[in-house]
């Protein structure tokens, strides 16, 4: 008895659904954020280790590279953490973050809400949510 083998494509077998794309999205935005903290680290010791920052300031660079987390401490040159290499590492942080928290809380939300109408006004309140902290934290970001 021979059996028939099954092509079947990839939207026929229902693997790149909504679902498994936003899964996918998850971890590789959650490498991005390990990423960019990693990038943010390397660049507050190499630019901070010859102005001798505290272990504080330091952390405070990585986990936001913005130029308010080091116009108060002793540096007396602030023009290389003003770059606009800076301002981009700390929007795509704050753009990725941003959006892979919210996911998180709309998948949690579908756990406990039990009804499709509440789930879809939960959904649309974390995007509104998400977009207003992603304008105000570019705002924050690049007038500053």
């Amino acid at each position: 008895m021979t059996s028939k083998s099954r092509n079947l494509s990839i939207k026929q077998r229902g693997l790149m659904n909504f679902e498994a794309v936003m899964w996918i999205f998850t971890r590789l935005s959650a490498l991005a954020i390990y990423g960019l903290i990693l990038v943010g680290l390397i660049g507050a010791l190499i630019m901070g280790a010859r102005n001798n920052m505290n272990f504080a300031d330091v952390m405070r660079w990585a986990f936001m590279p913005n130029i308010t987390h080091v116009q108060s401490t002793d540096l007396q040159d602030l023009n290389p953490w003003a770059s606009p290499f800076w301002k981009l590492t700390a929007s795509a942080l704050l753009l990725v973050a941003t959006a892979h928290g919210v996911h998180g809380l709309a998948v949690i939300a579908d756990d406990y809400i039990a009804g499709s109408g509440a789930r879809k006004a939960v959904r649309f309140l974390s995007v509104l949510m998400m977009l207003s902290m992603m304008g105000m934290g570019l705002w924050l970001i690049w007038t500053s």
